[in-house]
């Protein structure tokens, strides 16, 4: 059985950028109200390189009430209110990279960091950013600085010619000066983070805190961050938007974006419905 479906935002809920299909959003919806009652549909919820306001609004589209990841590797707790991650300590079970709340042990110097997390595990990071606004971002006026990242620093624009050139220039800067960061990029962004912070790290701190197995998951993603989580989920998924080597892992579904969410979620739905029967007594004829 399948019991948690996950999302990605940008390139499956919508397009960057475009106004999502609202229609289609609400059907996912209304499936996400219903797994709150009908066994066979999984709960819903996001892992995306978005930051943290932005994952927050579409969650409240979808009505999800669990947990989700942001900025690849940051997971909110809706019930609580709090964020977890790899670079804080969780005091009261005493294991490193689970609990967000040690805002006192940041380093007041770093700025960036918030509440987050260990602002000198964050360093390489933030210094980061620094190049990016003084050195880069200068020469590209119509590209904006995702200023409410917490843990990875991340460029977007609508200009795919400019993300090209922009992720040459920072994969270059990354590789020759920071080998203990990681680049990624869509069609409309790159996002820089410390290496091991990506979406594999994010999937296992969703399934640590659900209690819920990788093998007991489905994912849909369309883009280079989410090839490892692709790899290791039980039902992989991919719109026709997807990037290759996406598409070479996962089950590539005819639609876009959020009609391929929709069909991806009736599909997991489909396949627990016929698991059921044959595991269920109940349901045998």
């Amino acid at each position: 059985m399948i019991d948690l479906f996950v999302l990605d935002i940008d390139g499956c809920i919508s397009h960057p950028f475009e106004s999502p299909d609202w229609a289609a959003v609400s059907e996912i919806r209304k499936l996400n109200l219903r797994s709150r009652r009908e066994r066979d549909i999984p709960g819903l919820t996001l892992c995306t390189g978005r930051p943290f306001p932005y994952a927050e609004a579409v969650a409240q589209w979808l009505d999800i009430r669990l947990p989700f990841v942001f900025e690849s590797a940051g997971l909110y707790l809706p019930d609580t209110a709090r964020i977890l991650s790899r670079y804080s300590s969780d005091r009261a079970a005493g294991k490193p990279g689970i609990d967000a709340d040690s805002a006192e042990n940041s380093d007041p110097a770093s700025e960036g960091s918030g509440a987050a997390g260990n602002g000198r595990s964050l360093q390489p990071v933030i210094k980061f950013r620094r190049w990016l606004t003084d050195h880069l971002l200068p020469d590209y006026p119509n590209v904006m600085l995702e200023f409410s990242k917490m843990f990875d620093d991340g460029v977007v624009s609508p200009d795919r010619e400019q993300i090209d050139r922009i992720y040459k220039q920072i994969l270059e800067h990354a590789r020759n000066h920071y080998p203990d960061l990681e680049v990624h990029r869509t069609d409309v962004s790159v996002n820089t983070l410390l290496a091991g912070n990506n979406k594999g790290a994010g999937f296992e701190l969703l399934s640590r805190e659900l209690d819920v197995p990788l093998a007991r998951m489905a994912y849909i993603g369309d883009s280079e961050g989410d090839i490892m989580p692709l790899k290791r989920v039980k039902m992989p998924f991919a719109p026709s938007n997807a990037i290759e080597p996406v598409r070479d892992i996962a089950e590539v579904l005819p639609e876009e974006t959020s009609q391929a969410v929709l069909e991806a979620y009736r599909r997991i739905i489909g396949r627990n419905e016929r698991n059921r029967s044959v595991t269920d007594p109940e349901n045998r004829e």
